[in-house]
């Protein structure tokens, strides 16, 4: 397993989203704690969460309860992984998603997120969502009282631009370390998100970086017909197009680490899988 920086942290380069844990279509516990052991078993040192991870007419936290779980039952050592956890989104009975970044909302979120995590402090708290009906500087300036308290370590954005990037640094500091975009071949629209965080030093960690792997959706022009690039490319290699597509995001910056998820642990040890995979000049210049 590569590893990557973030913040004053070394993770693995490959992280793991265990979102799929715990929503709609989500397995039975067994499995799911079982997905998670085979992350750590693979070297996966970084696992994302959140407050909202539950599917609708469940109990916010889901998600980060089983998370710990997972981690006590672990029969190996722990104490290197980083549980990032996210604050500022809900369910709605009917599927939907909610957007809270009201301050008082946002500190009681991160004083149950650390209950349900049982440690002294969370390692990367980060803003799920920018709420367009808050002030942006209100929702980062309580994640700095948060971090001057002690109960987060260091602080991350999620779903933000350019402009509130340089508001985040310019309230945070050095406490800003992350950035967690939607990126992957399909969707692109975060590039700019993505140099602006190598230019601070920032690490960027990719929702959904598989999404629209499927071979309509990554069709372009010159790739292989009736097959993608990255599909011709896993086919010459023996391996998946999900690990090729995650070995490619980390060919394209140092900055980039990817989280992809896994409900099952023959899926997670794939992802992780692709730390070790090293394309060629040749096989890059196939792909976008």
């Amino acid at each position: 397993m590569q590893y990557r920086t973030l913040g004053p942290f070394e993770v693995g380069a490959i992280g793991y989203g265990a979102m799929p844990l715990s929503i709609e279509g989500h397995p039975d516990e067994a499995r799911a704690l079982a997905t998670v052991h085979a992350a750590l078993d693979a070297g996966i040192t970084l696992i994302d969460t959140a407050d909202s991870y539950y599917a609708p007419g469940g109990e916010p936290g889901h998600n980060e309860l089983l998370v710990a779980r997972a981690l006590a039952c672990y029969g190996g050592a722990t104490d290197h992984v980083l549980v990032a956890t996210k604050g500022g989104r809900g369910r709605t009975d009917d599927g939907g998603w909610t957007v809270n970044g009201d301050p008082g909302h946002l500190r009681r979120a991160a004083e149950a997120s650390l209950k349900r995590l049982g440690v002294e402090a969370i390692g990367l708290y980060q803003l799920h969502k920018p709420d367009p009906e808050v002030p942006f500087a209100d929702s980062v300036g309580v994640l700095r009282e948060l971090a001057d308290e002690g109960k987060v370590r260091v602080v991350g954005l999620s779903n933000a631009d350019t402009g509130q990037i340089h508001e985040a640094r310019r309230i945070l500091g050095d406490r800003l370390v992350s950035v967690q975009n939607r990126y992957s071949p399909a969707v692109l629209d975060s590039e700019p998100e993505l140099r602006l965080c190598e230019e601070l030093g920032l690490a960027f960690l990719p929702w959904s970086p598989l999404g629209g792997i499927s071979r309509s959706a990554l069709d372009g022009p010159g790739a292989p017909a009736p097959e993608t690039a990255f599909h011709a490319v896993a086919k010459e290699r023996g391996v998946s197009p999900q690990q090729v597509v995650l070995a490619w995001m980390l060919s394209r910056s140092r900055a980039l680490l990817p989280i992809p998820g896994a409900s099952r642990p023959a899926s997670v040890r794939d992802s992780a899988g692709a730390a070790d995979l090293v394309l060629s000049g040749a096989e890059l210049a196939l792909l976008p």
